[in-house]
């Protein structure tokens, strides 16, 4: 990620790691890499301001590079925008990237230099598509009948659509991005898994599961994976969630469950409510 603005100041904030793909689109995206050592991680970055700096670039842009397994990095191309993946920059950076666009655009130069930058966290993103990863990832239509996305510190959802909204054919099929930070990446990958098990959608497909798999699969947990994980790992049984729940268990959830279930006394059994007795509704003719 890089940022330049109309004085000639030219700036990197660390790279993204968007490995996993399917149809050579990024699904998941995370910052900073895994596999980067320091002094790789500033090659690049001087490589990739002088790129903008070779064409005397102005604004938000990401200068992308392959990595070999020998760690040799190759120039792939220059995003002359700002991309979905922007959040985990902001995330590790504590840059808002879109403020800064603006502000080169109105002229105004960087207020930071390089030294100024540094990493601190870590952060996942998981692009929710309404796709059928089971069905080779087909974008899927349908209603929102369901849609409650998770909340909490350290997590961040932007999103496009609300509950009972049509997801039609017409357009991009991606719904939302799930954005975790925390402190490493080992806590940041059980943060995401906690997110997508309290993100809530129905009446479409949705690749939260695929996400679920691949931030839990060991190849990720390593950082040893490429382009082809897809292609490597993904068995669509893999989605396929089973119970392990014991008899014992089973039984305890029952008796649980009836305890918390409403009386079955009769109306004529309960005491009269008083007659100045509050309703809970506010009365909003007061306000």
């Amino acid at each position: 990620q890089i940022l330049a603005d109309q004085h000639g100041n030219v700036v990197h904030l660390f790279e993204r790691e968007c490995s996993i793909q399917r149809r050579h689109q990024k699904v998941i995206e995370e910052a900073p890499s895994a596999v980067l050592t320091p002094e790789l991680r500033e090659a690049m970055g001087t490589s990739a301001v002088e790129v903008a700096r070779s064409c005397e670039y102005v604004g938000a842009g990401t200068v992308e590079f392959l990595l070999d397994d020998q760690h040799r990095f190759y120039f792939l191309e220059m995003n002359t925008r700002l991309q979905v993946e922007h959040p985990v920059t902001e995330c590790i950076t504590n840059v808002d990237l879109v403020r800064e666009q603006i502000r080169i655009a109105e002229g105004h130069p960087l207020p930071f230099r390089q030294e100024d930058l540094s990493i601190r966290g870590h952060a996942i993103e998981i692009r929710v598509y309404a796709e059928n990863a089971s069905e080779g990832f087909m974008p899927d239509t349908g209603q929102l009948t369901l849609y409650r996305p998770p909340i909490g510190p350290g997590i961040r959802v932007d999103d496009g659509v609300e509950e009972g909204q049509e997801v039609v054919i017409h357009y991009d099929p991606m719904l939302a991005k799930l954005v975790v930070y925390a402190d490493d990446r080992t806590s940041a990958i059980e943060r995401c898994i906690r997110a997508i098990d309290e993100y809530h959608v129905s009446g479409v497909h949705t690749t939260l599961d695929f996400g679920r798999f691949a931030i839990d699969h060991p190849a990720f947990r390593s950082g040893s994976f490429d382009t082809h994980f897809v292609e490597q790992y993904f068995d669509k049984e893999a989605l396929k969630r089973t119970g392990t729940l014991s008899k014992e268990s089973l039984a305890e959830l029952a008796v649980a469950l009836l305890k918390r279930a409403p009386s079955q006394e009769s109306p004529n059994s309960k005491a009269p409510k008083p007659v100045n007795a509050q309703s809970p509704w506010r009365n909003r003719n007061q306000h």
